[in-house]
């Protein structure tokens, strides 16, 4: 005990105050810096960085769906850095005229498809739709990406000076021949026809003597109640639904070489892409192929059902194209392919490219696909149109 006080009256003394004065301050300095290192670094909040982008499609349109699918992928993945804003068709610019003005910076991206610039190089059309040669949109957007299509796509920007970088998703599937009055049966009918398409496709067309004009999609019903158009395509049949065109035309007829594939444009102003940090352009790159797969899976659900529902609640004959205007459209697609590779060699540089890529792949699948028209028309006991 007394050891205790001892020791008590020594730690108290007036030689002993110092040294504790000074212990107790390191002490609570020390702990003063394990609390500042211990607690959460607090950062200001960037802005962040905003991509204006305009699609080529009417408000109701699915393709807006399908755009926005991109838009959510893209957003949610650049984690607050990056967003963009989303436009439809006439916010800025008409839908014929994104290209352009994401090129001169008016938009700093957009979401369209090469045949609404055609009339830049006819040779665009090649990157959505052109001539047949065995390959279906599927197999032809992984020769973009994987024979060589894409850096021919390139060097076509950089011959007519559109400074944008541009990615390719969702591969459509083909295009009905459209809706018509009366049905056509074969492929003289469609001569004198005021018919709407777009890209190479009127080319086609007009080779089959059809009187063609290129519309946007939101412009194809005024047109027809005019006049101005007897009969037209669009793309689906929940977009043509969606147009109202069961109102108006009770024929609907599926299949056609005109447009066998095609796929969607996403293009960016190449100052504005190119300024953004790396791992931000992976992700609009990455992103396209993410929504390649979402687009599909929408086309699938939706254009099946709505096609259902056109026969079913709106009277709609849904009838398959001919073979005799298939046959045609083979021949008008020989003489047109021909006489463009002639006057282009660009162009034909592009379908050369794409004919080397069909003849080894669609090869490989037309050897080994299962029969699936068989195997439908045994399990669902239906007798599919020839």
């Amino acid at each position: 005990m007394t050891d205790k006080i001892a020791a008590a009256s020594a730690a108290d003394s007036p030689d002993a105050k110092p040294a504790r004065r000074r212990f107790l301050g390191a002490a609570a300095s020390g702990i003063a810096g394990a609390a500042a290192m211990a607690a959460p670094m607090v950062s200001v909040a960037q802005s962040p960085i905003v991509l204006k982008m305009q699609g080529a499609w009417g408000a109701k349109d699915i393709f807006n769906e399908m755009a926005e699918e991109y838009v959510k992928r893209v957003n949610e993945m650049a984690g607050g850095r990056l967003r963009i804003d989303y436009l439809v068709a006439g916010a800025v610019v008409k839908p014929f005229e994104v290209m352009d003005a994401t090129n001169k910076g008016v938009l700093d991206a957009s979401h369209g498809v090469p045949v609404y610039w055609y009339g830049k190089s006819k040779v665009a059309s090649l990157f959505g739709s052109g001539p047949i040669n065995g390959c279906d949109a599927p197999q032809t957007l992984a020769w973009i990406y994987r024979g060589g299509g894409l850096e021919l796509y390139n060097e076509l920007l950089k011959k007519i000076n559109l400074d944008v970088v541009g990615y390719f998703a969702m591969p459509m599937p083909t295009q009905p021949l459209g809706w018509f009055k009366k049905p056509i049966t074969q492929a003289s009918e469609l001569k004198g026809l005021k018919y709407r398409t777009v890209g190479l496709a009127a080319d086609l067309f007009q080779e089959m003597g059809a009187r063609v004009t290129q519309l946007p999609g939101g412009e194809i019903m005024p047109a027809l109640e005019k006049g101005v158009i007897d009969a037209f395509e669009f793309n689906n049949p929940t977009s043509d639904m969606r147009f109202g065109a069961q109102d108006v035309i009770k024929n609907y007829m599926m299949g056609s070489y005109h447009q066998a594939m095609e796929f969607f444009e996403i293009a960016f102003n190449r100052k504005k892409h190119d300024s953004l940090p790396k791992d931000l352009q992976a992700i609009l790159r990455y992103a396209v192929e993410a929504t390649s797969s979402s687009n599909w899976w929408t086309a699938m659900d939706n254009y099946s059902r709505d096609l259902q529902d056109l026969q079913s609640k709106h009277g709609v004959k849904v009838l398959r194209t001919p073979k005799a205007v298939f046959q045609e459209q083979l021949k008008a697609w020989d003489v047109l392919t021909k006489r463009l590779s002639d006057e282009d060699p660009f162009f034909k540089k592009v379908v050369d490219s794409q004919m080397a890529w069909a003849k080894r792949v669609a090869y490989y699948m037309f050897v080994n696909e299962a029969d699936y028209h068989m195997g439908y028309e045994h399990v669902h006991k239906t007798k599919l149109p020839a």
